[in-house]
């Protein structure tokens, strides 16, 4: 975006720009593919966002012409997190990571397993953390649309319930 453009924007206006609703992501997805665009897929909960995140968002930006960066909701992290996860609800977390340059568009889903998503989008790449590898739940959805999976590896130090523990360590 200009500057010219920026000036005449609020920010949630702009980031707004790149919201993709859960209804309308597999129209939206076919668009892309008649248009000649590649799309790659990451999903997760990205609460507190640190530099693992934004290196596995990096790696992810690099599959693809479009990345999709696809946020399970606040219940779905509760799920199968615990109940006071996440940090950052849901509104919060889809602004941070559509403020991100490197990400094309975001959406979200409900369920605590992304295949339905990923059905809908069918993307060409799924990017994965190393801690979950090749054999992850997201796998077979995405191989059966002919799609592969790139695995980044974790950068060792960074999690979000490391800096959840440091944070209550320094509270004590």
């Amino acid at each position: 975006m200009l500057l010219s453009e920026r000036k005449n924007s609020t920010f949630a206006g702009a980031i707004k720009k790149k919201y993709i609703d859960p209804k309308q992501i597999q129209s939206f997805c076919v668009k892309l593919k008649k248009n000649g665009q590649s799309i790659a897929t990451l999903n997760g909960s990205f609460d507190l966002l640190h530099p693992g995140h934004l290196e596995m968002i990096y790696q992810a930006s690099l599959q693809a012409a479009v990345l999709f960066v696809l946020l399970n909701t606040d219940a779905s992290i509760q799920a199968y997190k615990n109940s006071n996860r996440p940090i950052n609800p849901l509104d919060v977390r889809l602004k941070l990571i559509a403020a991100l340059e490197m990400v094309d568009y975001v959406s979200w889903f409900a369920e605590t397993d992304p295949s339905a998503i990923l059905e809908k989008v069918r993307p060409h790449v799924h990017v994965n953390g190393g801690d979950y590898g090749k054999d992850c739940i997201e796998a077979e959805v995405i191989k059966k649309h002919g799609g592969t999976l790139h695995i980044v590896e974790l950068i060792d130090g960074y999690s979000s319930t490391n800096i959840i523990e440091k944070i209550r360590q320094t509270c004590d």
